[in-house]
């Protein structure tokens, strides 16, 4: 008897708590998320590094947009304080998180697509290491005040 009346109480207080908390809405909603990729360009790649993104990564991104797997994508150039800094910043952009279940499966098409094969996108992908450096990048995710 004891035991009942204390999984009573349990249930009680659990759903009591729950209709608190569903009162105490956030401030927020999430938002899109974004990967944000830091690139320094060799010393004299500069102009080389952006005609590849002029040409095989833009049809990757804009293929990308088009089948739904991001929302946008861009190339951002900074002003490097120190031979070490980015000169180049890439965002892509997803329309949450849920956009990576799955991301793999719906890119692989438009990356052979692209570049032919897997194995060739992966060779391109060592080849751009003597156009630029990434140094690094940042996952971030837009919180949209109610």
């Amino acid at each position: 008897m004891k035991r009942r009346i204390m999984l009573i109480l349990a249930a009680i207080l659990s759903f009591s708590s729950s209709l608190a908390l569903a009162d105490d809405d956030h401030a927020y909603t999430f938002g899109p998320v974004m990967i944000v990729s830091f690139v320094r360009t060799q010393p004299g790649k500069f102009e080389d590094y952006l005609r590849y993104l002029d040409g095989p990564y833009k049809k990757l991104m804009e293929e990308s947009k088009k089948q739904g797997a991001i929302v946008d994508y861009a190339i951002w150039q900074a002003r490097p304080h120190d031979s070490q800094d980015a000169d180049l910043v890439l965002t892509i952009t997803y329309k949450n998180m849920a956009a990576f279940d799955g991301l793999q499966a719906r890119i692989d098409p438009i990356v052979k697509q692209t570049f032919g094969s897997l194995g060739k996108a992966q060779s391109a992908s060592a080849d751009r290491e003597q156009l630029r450096k990434e140094v690094g990048s940042v996952q971030v995710q837009q919180l949209i005040l109610k």
